[in-house]
């Protein structure tokens, strides 16, 4: 029996973009990104393994090798419209915010369940890891485009900073190109809140 069920959800990609190792957050814009089981070609968080952040320190010492769920950054461009309106800025240009793919009619994408899938027309497949939380980092760099309005950022994504991925099948995508949404075919653990305290 299949575990992951095929939706009718879909989001057009409208950015592709990378980050260069020597380039801090910002992404580079690019048409097309080959990703294969290390994640995007050229990509600073590329690889099988990292060095655990401060969002796993609950689990793991700061600086411990661990797997690498966080290949890719996917925002939603509605999303990032909203972010934008927040922060009283006309737009957020996706390479500020590191972003590797930005999907445009995938509605809630920031709140996709953790293990979803999103497969591409080669059948790239791409496993949600879970909600990229807002942080101060890309506030750095929107602070050198827009100085005053860096500080603004973190809680103008609140909820809305979309999720990391890492590759499941490699292949090939392209600018408007659609991403198809599998979800697990569960439900919800009853005792989520209870444990979410």
């Amino acid at each position: 029996m299949a575990a992951l069920k095929p939706t009718e959800f879909s989001g057009e990609i409208v950015f592709l973009g990378r980050v260069p190792s020597d380039a801090g957050l910002a992404s580079v814009a690019c048409e097309r990104l080959v990703l294969g089981f290390d994640g995007a070609e050229g990509e600073a968080h590329g690889g099988r393994t990292r060095l655990s952040c401060s969002r796993v320190l609950a689990q793991h010492p700061r600086g411990t090798e661990i797997a690498n769920t966080r290949q890719l950054t996917i925002l939603s461009s509605e999303e990032l419209a909203k972010t934008a309106i927040a922060m009283e800025l006309p737009e957020i240009d996706p390479q500020w915010v590191g972003a590797s793919i930005v999907l445009r009619g995938l509605p809630d994408l920031t709140h996709l369940p953790p293990s979803s899938r999103l497969q591409g027309p080669d059948g790239v497949s791409l496993i949600v890891d879970m909600e990229n939380r807002a942080c101060v980092l890309p506030g750095k760099v929107i602070e050198a485009q827009h100085e005053g309005f860096g500080a603004r950022y973190k809680p103008a994504a609140s909820g809305r900073r979309g999720v990391t991925a890492w590759v499941e099948r490699p292949g090939t995508l392209e600018l408007g190109q659609s991403l198809r949404l599998h979800i697990p075919d569960q439900r919800i653990w009853s005792h989520f809140d209870e444990a979410r305290g």
